[in-house]
């Protein structure tokens, strides 16, 4: 054999060689990628190093969608309509003759102020009953449709009834029973029954956002029974009135619970303390509904009228004294009411003379709170109906600041004048705090009234008894009392916000049935009682 020949046989072999080390590699590489793929789709171990299914990826079918339960969203367009804010027209008298116009300038303000919007058309409202044992709605009760039940509305007089009727069960129900138990479990129990740490789940509770509700054990006293302590001018179980509906709803707070109230466990929160409300007749209103709550409306001959250790003393003539204080022995509890209508000082410009003009000191706090607020633990303030000019001139007031009578001409306008006092005397009560240790203020935002077709004099009236018929419900944020709300920002003075869920009980005032008033006068500005008020020391009690 050649050397040429030689050559080349080595060469072909050298090439059948890296061909046949190729095909090897490609027949390992393929037996591998089988073996691989079989021990993956057969072994479970494997599948762990598969990415976990996102939930938040994952698309659900529509089936699947109406099939999820939403316990949250218990609310239904248009079972419920948002209340109406109040626009505060105007801020009036005790007494229905002082319900005067103010200056437009304040309905200005207001009116600006107003944060929530309007949803009437309530004429067909359904009012829905909670019972004492909830439980979830079932289909057949949610299909139901008319059905119709009665709200007892009497003691021991001859009844009447209110219809209502529902149209579906309430979901919200179920999670507000829920709710309270959440809460439950936040209050520490002591042996007497009284909360040994504060409600932590209602800490930063809105209780001026929610809903009315009937609740067939209300009211919490007699109308007819309570005379020791309710004016028989507030009280329309005395008067002409037959329907009581109103005093059947209870307001129930939308984010948590309300603590429920009785007498012996506010007694027992406030021994040894005084509670005190400063302010104007709807102040003194809801004075006598706390007395009333806290006795359930029964005579209490125990109960020790204190009224000389806070300078109330009746005057010379029988004239009515500027204030009333009781105490509760068993707790050393007191519970009393100074009359300051326009919540600040105000001081005859010369004593011997009874037709004296009187100082207005816009920026002083009333005599009053400088004097006895060292004794108080609890202080509600309020002020409104009174910044009015025929009371102002009527009572022969001028208004002054520093001192001296007012040059101010801004400042004279009653809004501004109304708003700047608000400011001083919070922002003193507010300054006092650190000096009294213990000290609770509130200042409880304005009461509204419900005139329709004129003022007191004039025609006016509010002659609408069917609970809820305007609004049921309270959404918004904000008060719609603009001067109250920001009078207590950035001070250690809180709110107790009354004033859109009083709104939208506008058959709850005394309207036509007062024995004493004058033909066709009505009183669109107070309250019966029982009635709104009460739900008013109901927040005042889960706020303290």
């Amino acid at each position: 054999m050649t050397p040429l020949h030689r050559n080349s046989f080595r060469m072909k072999r050298v090439a059948l060689r890296r061909k046949a080390r190729d095909i090897s590699v490609v027949l390992v590489v393929l037996v591998c990628a089988t073996v691989g793929i079989w021990t993956w789709d057969t072994s479970p171990t494997s599948s762990t190093f598969l990415p976990r299914e996102s939930r938040f990826l994952k698309l659900e079918t529509e089936e699947e969608v109406k099939r999820i339960p939403t316990a949250l969203n218990t609310e239904t367009k248009g079972s419920y309509s948002s209340a109406t804010p109040f626009v505060n027209k105007e801020e009036t008298k005790e007494d229905s003759s002082d319900n005067k116009d103010t200056e437009e300038d304040e309905e200005k303000q207001v009116d600006e102020a107003t944060v929530s919007k309007t949803n009437q058309g309530m004429a067909h409202e359904v009012l829905e009953s909670e019972p004492n044992y909830r439980k979830t709605p079932t289909s057949k009760e949610s299909k139901s449709e008319q059905v119709k039940r009665e709200v007892a509305a009497s003691e021991d007089e001859p009844t009447k009834t209110t219809h209502i009727q529902e149209t579906h069960s309430d979901p919200e129900k179920t999670t507000l029973a829920t709710d309270k138990e959440r809460t439950e479990q936040f209050v520490a129990k002591k042996d007497d029954g009284s909360s040994s740490t504060a409600r932590i789940a209602n800490q930063a509770c809105n209780y001026a956002k929610g809903k009315w509700v009937v609740d067939n054990h209300r009211p919490l006293y007699s109308g007819s029974h309570c005379k020791q302590w309710l004016a028989s001018m507030w009280a329309c179980r005395l008067m002409q009135r037959t329907d009581f509906a109103f005093e059947r709803l209870r307001w129930q707070p939308k984010d948590c619970s309300m603590e429920e109230f009785a007498g012996s466990k506010f007694l027992r929160r406030m021994q040894n303390k005084t509670l005190a409300f400063v302010g104007d007749s709807l102040g003194r209103q809801q004075f006598q509904s706390m007395m009333c709550m806290i006795t359930g409306g029964k005579e209490r001959p125990d109960v020790l009228d204190v009224g000389p250790e806070f300078g109330f003393i009746t005057p010379e003539g029988g004239g009515r004294p500027n204030g009333w204080a009781y105490r509760f022995p068993e707790t050393n509890t007191t519970v009393l009411y100074h009359w300051s209508s326009t919540l600040c000082d105000i001081q005859p410009l010369n004593i011997s003379d009874p037709l004296t003009e009187h100082a207005m000191h816009l920026d002083r706090p009333p005599a009053f709170l400088r004097q006895y607020l060292h004794k108080i633990k609890v202080l509600v303030m309020n002020t409104g109906h009174h910044w009015n000019r025929g009371k102002l001139n009527g009572n022969r007031w001028v208004m002054h600041v520093n001192g001296v009578p007012n040059a101010d001409k801004k400042l004279a306008a009653l809004g501004n004048a109304k708003n700047f006092t608000i400011h001083s005397t919070v922002s003193w009560v507010s300054s006092q705090l650190p000096r009294h240790p213990g000290l609770k203020a509130f200042y409880r935002s304005l009461s509204p009234r419900h005139f329709v077709g004129g003022e007191w004099n004039t025609g006016g009236s509010c002659n609408n008894t069917t609970p809820m018929s305007i609004g049921k419900e309270v959404l918004q944020e904000e008060s719609s009392d603009y001067s109250a709300g920001h009078a207590v920002k950035g001070t250690g003075v809180r709110l107790l916000d009354i004033t859109a869920l009083s709104h939208i009980r506008d058959e709850g005032h005394i309207s036509r049935f007062s024995l004493s008033a004058s033909k066709g006068v009505q009183d669109c500005l107070h309250w019966c009682l029982p009635g709104v008020p009460d739900t008013w020391n109901e927040m005042l009690f889960a706020m303290i």
